[in-house]
């Protein structure tokens, strides 16, 4: 095994003390002079036209500086999907519109010189609608009659891609391999189920927040809490007409973001106001238009079909999905894309397989990028449907999974047919330790003693269950990250990486590897990163991609200026630069038995001769995606008296590649792992016959907290991923994925009920008990 001195310890996060200490400051530290305070009318109505609107009166209010209505605004079409461009994701909405499409929709901004005074005024505006059918329901969007939501100039950017507005369709994927009907005609028995999962709020502690100001040049500077800051800069230039050299983004410390703020929802508002005004302006939501008027997970119904030998052999599947992309199709595409790209890889044995999945709009909360996107509501029905058959057949699942699950070396006809923005490309696995994970997890959980063991209290049953996923790192030929690293005279390093750490540690991961890489302590590494003035281009955090995309082009930028560095030390040392050899913060020529520390050749480089500063830049596109893979076992308790369901432990164990900081990977999983415990048991939105969310806060809406939480317990089974950074894959995501199947086939283990629908609460578990006869 390599004796690393970074890689593999567990640093300490490069900003923990001052985190602890309260000393980063989060977009709303950030203190304006005399700022401009913005507040947002929202429609009250599913879906409507704007008859006529009049904001004299706002207007003519005490303060009031500006009011912006589709009147007085860019009549630009764009996506607030942060992807890279050209974006998947439909044009389909203007800074306003003449028509609304869902409650909470925006009608109208007034920006005044007091959130008080906004408020007020947006109350004086007046409204007069027409009211349009209204589409709640999926199974109805795509039917002749149903009412229309986007009839104008929507389109899409990529000219493959299937965009059918006046059939409400955002997107839609097709890919099938095989005869699937002719396998299902082979097969001993048929199994068909339908899955729901539902509509959930990100719930980021910090809710949106952007300012704007000026520097002393006039150019626009926006402090945003953003995961993606230099796709906000180019889709408030392209939406604007600001040149986009005339503005600079900044992310400064961020509350959580999970998907949610890789949408550019804030930046074109604030800024348009102090462009118009030249004066700051502000804007900081509450947790109501987080909830309504942010980005949600999309809900999704999944169909799933399955033709099966006696043997366990599956000859055949078919699924058939359908999304709900709200009034909107921000990340619709690519979330679509991932229900298949993602899920269907894990079983690649399967000869006969078709899929089908719409993305359809409707009159309701707009759906957007969330951790695990579209892999987290394919895996809920897709390992149910595994559990199901092989209790039929009277097989262990785990060893089922171990079995027929995708390997090193193995391929899949998903990869080269679905991609995320593009068509697929082919792709070899090459680090699977998938079967080690169920292994170790199976072990921890005592899976052989307690599946089938039908243990009862009194009303309280038992049982176990398990679920196994995959994610990615990155979206290949898409993704870019970049990195510069400078030297300085004392041998320390300045990083410059455009990667936005948004919570998970990635300044200090990055930090790490560029330590390994050029032989220092990490604590040398000074990092700087996501300021659109400074740092280097990179897409953002979304997609697991940061540790290996942005971390291979660190590690690429650390080995240049190590280059360098031996460049300098041969010129030092009048050797051949293949005699060097890179130590500890030193280059050393065996030969003589002579030495330079790094402090030396930077003053050289610095002060000597030939002057110059060390220092590199690099960039870094994957053609790969290389697949995290993990196991969670799950027990529960299930009252079949009151239908709650008390997970008790949760087991999750990881195959992330070499990992490179051990605490901080935990982490990662414990928070996705928690993540996908409250978002399958009791995160729900309710809405009345309107459309109109009746929950809009952590009061109604309810979250896991510190007491409701279970036995967590996380292990990293080590593998060695060849495309990575030091053997890394990606780690924030995959974890999500398996808590709600784990679960929902623990219940069945315990009281024999299966839970086709998200949230699985007490009210739905109940039902299913006492329909069932559970007694």
């Amino acid at each position: 095994m390599t004796d690393y001195i970074n890689i593999g310890k567990n640093k300490e996060k490069v900003d923990a003390l001052a985190l602890a200490a309260g000393e980063p400051l989060f977009a709303d530290d950030f203190a304006l002079k005399d700022p401009l305070h913005i507040a947002f009318l929202y429609s009250p109505h599913a879906h409507a036209k704007i008859k006529s609107i009049d904001t004299v009166e706002a207007e003519s209010m005490p303060g009031v500086a500006l009011v912006l209505t589709y009147k007085n605004t860019p009549r630009v079409l764009y996506t607030s999907a942060g992807q890279s461009h050209p974006e998947p994701s439909p044009y389909d909405m203007y800074m306003f519109d003449e028509k609304v499409r869902f409650v909470g929709d925006r009608v109208a901004l007034v920006a005044a010189e007091s959130e008080e005074i906004a408020k007020e005024a947006v109350k004086k505006i007046k409204v007069e609608y027409e009211m349009l059918p209204a589409l709640f329901d999926i199974e109805e969007a795509e039917k002749d009659g149903a009412p229309v939501l986007h009839d104008g100039e929507e389109h899409v950017m990529i000219p493959s891609a299937i965009y059918r507005p006046e059939k409400n369709l955002a997107a839609r994927i097709a890919f099938l391999y095989g005869d699937s009907q002719k396998g299902f005609e082979e097969a001993d028995f048929v199994q068909e189920a339908t899955y729901y999962t539902h509509i959930a709020s990100h719930c980021a502690l910090e809710t949106h927040v952007t300012k704007a100001t000026f520097d002393h040049y006039g150019r626009l500077v926006l402090i945003t809490s953003t995961q993606v800051p230099f796709h906000a800069r180019r889709i408030v230039s392209n939406i604007l007409g600001i040149p986009l050299g005339k503005i600079r983004v900044i992310k400064p410390r961020i509350g959580g973001g999970f998907g949610s703020k890789q949408e550019v929802l804030l930046e074109p508002y604030v800024a348009l106001v102090a462009w118009r005004t030249k004066r700051p302006a502000q804007i900081v939501t509450s947790r109501e238009e987080y909830f309504v008027s942010g980005r949600t997970r999309h809900a999704m119904r999944s169909r799933i079909k399955m033709g099966v030998k006696n043997d366990g052999t599956i000859v055949a599947m078919e699924i058939d999905d359908l999304m709900n992309a709200g009034a909107y199709g921000p990340h619709g595409p690519t979330v679509l894309a991932n229900t298949g790209a993602k899920v269907l890889p894990l079983f690649n044995k399967i000869e006969n397989v078709s899929f089908y999945a719409d993305c359809v709009y409707t009159n309701l909360p707009v759906g957007g990028a969330y951790r695990g996107y579209g892999a987290t509501q394919g895996f809920f029905g897709l390992n149910q449907h595994i559990d199901h058959i092989t209790r039929l057949l009277g097989i262990d699942m785990a060893e089922f999974v171990k079995k027929w699950h995708i390997k090193t070396g193995e391929t899949s006809e998903v990869f080269k047919a679905i991609g995320e923005g593009k068509t697929g490309h082919e792709q070899v696995v090459t680090s699977c330790k998938l079967s080690e994970c169920i292994d170790e997890a199976a072990r921890v959980i005592g899976w052989k003693e307690k599946r089938g063991a039908k243990r009862k209290e009194g009303d309280k049953c038992y049982g176990v269950g398990m679920a196994v996923a995959t994610q990615g790192s990155g979206i290949p030929l898409i993704d870019m990250g970049g990195a510069h690293i400078k030297m300085n005279e004392d041998g320390s390093f300045n990083l410059y990486v455009g990667a936005t750490d948004i919570g998970t540690g990635s300044d200090t991961v990055l930090a790490q590897i560029a330590a390994e890489t050029l032989k220092v302590p990490s604590e040398k590494i000074i990092v700087l990163s996501s300021d659109t003035d400074l740092t280097p281009y990179d897409v953002g955090a979304y997609a697991s991609s940061t540790t290996y995309v942005s971390g291979n082009a660190v590690k690429r930028c650390a080995q240049k200026v190590a280059e360098r560095i031996m460049e300098v030390a041969s010129e030092m040392l009048e050797c051949p630069r293949e005699e060097l050899t890179l130590g500890v913060e030193e280059v050393s020529h065996v030969k003589s038995g002579r030495s330079l520390s790094f402090k030396d050749v930077a003053y050289y480089a610095f002060y000597a001769k030939n002057q110059f500063q060390i220092e590199e830049s690099a960039s870094f596109v994957s053609p790969v995606s290389p697949f995290p893979f993990c196991a969670t076992f799950a027990e529960v308790e299930v009252d079949i008296k009151t239908g709650i369901v008390r997970p008790l432990k949760v087991v999750t164990a990881m195959d992330c590649g070499n990992v490179l900081n051990p605490k901080l990977a935990e982490g990662q999983v414990e928070g996705a792992v928690l993540n996908g415990v409250s978002f399958s048991l009791c995160e729900e939105y309710l809405f009345d016959e309107k459309g109109k969310m009746k929950n809009p806060s952590f009061w109604d809406y309810k979250v896991y907290k510190t007491t409701d939480l279970p036995e967590i317990v996380t292990i990293l089974v080590p593998s060695f991923e060849e495309y990575g950074p030091y053997g890394a894959k990606s780690v924030g995501e995959v974890a999500i994925n398996t808590p709600g199947p784990a679960i929902a086939n623990a219940i069945y283990d315990a009281v024999g009920i299966r839970m086709y629908d998200l949230p699985m609460t007490p009210e739905r578990v109940l039902k299913a008990i006492k329909e069932k006869g559970v007694g």
